[in-house]
């Protein structure tokens, strides 16, 4: 009889000793679980961050049209349309080239118009103007600037123009965007040029300004076509979706 109790203590003890060990087995099978969830939750709120650093939206932009623009000094009379290498004659009046194209996008996103404008007179003859501009870049020259941006908190948008010289910006533009923290503003480009297009001025732009996003939704205009170029300016305005404050 004895030994029938101690086999039955025996049998007892193994099933209560398989049974916690078997709720053991579900809890650590739980945790498992909420670990793996926790991850994946984790992942997606990364995932959304990421999204965050697309280009942003431009809707409701406060917008500034900043541009750097030398009109060569030359005889317009009777001039419709082009007028030289940098000119351009609308309604009478003489423009340099990128202030004409800044002109026609603030008509068309509207904003505000800022020129960037030096201490230093740049010569107005072509050739000269073409020399001087190689003797900046040779010293890597930062021009002083005579015109200054009173509060840029204002603006989102910075649409920035300047002419290609020697397959680069001009110095005063370096000036200009070495002398602003522009933050995550948004930068568009903008040029007129001789045959070398935008160059690597985006990239550059980018190395300045790194925390700002530069578009990639640039312009590009031969200065010989300029003149005839209204239609295409407007449309790219359009398609940059500005809608100003």
């Amino acid at each position: 009889m004895k030994n029938t109790q101690k086999i039955i203590a025996l049998i007892l003890g193994i099933a209560i000793s398989a049974g916690f060990t078997a709720c053991g087995n579900t809890a650590d099978d739980n945790n498992s679980a909420e670990i793996t969830s926790k991850s994946v939750s984790e992942q997606t709120i990364e995932s959304d961050d990421t999204d965050d650093l697309a280009a942003p939206n431009t809707e409701n932009s406060r917008v500034l049209i900043a541009y750097f623009s030398v009109p060569e000094d030359v005889d317009t009379d009777g001039v419709d349309a082009v007028a030289g290498a940098s000119v351009v004659v609308s309604d009478g009046e003489k423009l340099g080239n990128i202030e004409y194209t800044a002109k026609l996008v603030q008509q068309t996103v509207g904003g505000e118009l800022f020129r960037i404008e030096t201490v230093q007179d740049y010569p107005l003859d072509h050739e000269k103007l073409v020399d001087f501009a190689a003797d900046e870049q040779n010293t890597n020259a930062r021009p002083e600037l005579s015109s200054h941006i009173d509060d840029l908190e204002k603006y989102d948008t910075i649409i920035l123009g300047y002419p290609n010289w020697w397959g680069d910006m001009p110095m005063p533009v370096y000036t200009f965007l070495e002398e602003y923290d522009f933050g995550a503003k948004t930068i568009i480009p903008f040029t007129v040029h001789g045959g070398s297009g935008l160059s690597r001025t985006v990239q550059t732009i980018s190395e300045l300004q790194p925390e700002a996003h530069v578009s990639d939704n640039t312009l590009s205009i031969s200065r010989n076509d300029v003149s005839g170029a209204k239609d295409e300016i407007t449309t790219w305005a359009e398609s940059l979706g500005i809608a100003v404050q």
